[in-house]
């Protein structure tokens, strides 16, 4: 038996609106995977420990206030200080489609804006994530 992926689901920064990382979250956990939602107002240092404390396969982040050049860039660096790239790192929310290469570039896999089914993000994330425990003997 595969063990579920394992995903850390963020809210870094001031932005208080939490309700997507929330539908996105429990969309995930429905389609079996094992989710940790941080809650609001995390800085990127505490989501990076979150997901190493949580042996996650994924970093989700959740991004409305403008802030995300910033906050995914801070992220992907602490994952690097950490040795802890082989964590997937996407992202959502208001996010300008002229920013998303930019983003790519960064290290982000995937970014899904307004719009986005949940359906698109569970199917991208079974499609394009394996549980770190199959590399595990």
């Amino acid at each position: 038996m595969v063990a579920p992926i394992r995903i850390v689901v963020a809210k870094p920064g001031l932005d208080g609106h939490d309700r997507g990382a929330k539908v996105i979250a429990r969309a995930l956990r429905d389609a079996g995977h094992e989710v940790i939602y941080t809650g609001l107002h995390q800085t990127p240092e505490q989501i990076v420990e979150t997901a190493i404390q949580e042996d996650a396969d994924v970093v989700g982040l959740s991004v409305l206030s403008g802030a995300h050049m910033t906050l995914f860039k801070k992220l992907i660096a602490l994952l690097d200080e950490r040795d802890a790239r082989d964590i997937v790192v996407i992202g959502g929310g208001i996010i300008p489609e002229a920013d998303i290469p930019l983003l790519k570039e960064l290290g982000v896999a995937q970014v899904f804006t307004p719009g986005a089914t949940t359906t698109e993000i569970v199917a991208w994330v079974r499609d394009n994530v394996q549980d770190s425990s199959a590399f595990q003997g």
